[in-house]
């Protein structure tokens, strides 16, 4: 089963590479960019019998920081 976890910052924390992003489309022209704010994709291929537990655990305890990041876990359809 492929899984696909979206990762982005939580609302009020600081995004310095979403600013530089922002900035840089401005530089360019793109006028009309209100805010950006950059997450992580991480795309993983699990066995079908993994549960939406076992998933959550491998956010939890390594692939976001919970403090400052949410996550969204995504089954892709084969």
């Amino acid at each position: 089963m492929k899984v696909r976890i979206h990762i982005s910052l939580k609302p009020g924390v600081l995004d310095p590479q979403g600013r530089a992003v922002h900035h840089a489309l401005e530089s360019l022209g793109f006028g009309g960019v209100e805010d950006v704010r950059v997450g992580r994709l991480i795309e993983l291929d699990v066995a079908d019998e993994t549960s939406d537990e076992a998933l959550s655990q491998m956010c939890e305890k390594l692939l976001a920081n919970t403090v400052i990041e949410n996550y969204r876990i995504e089954k892709v359809a084969a």
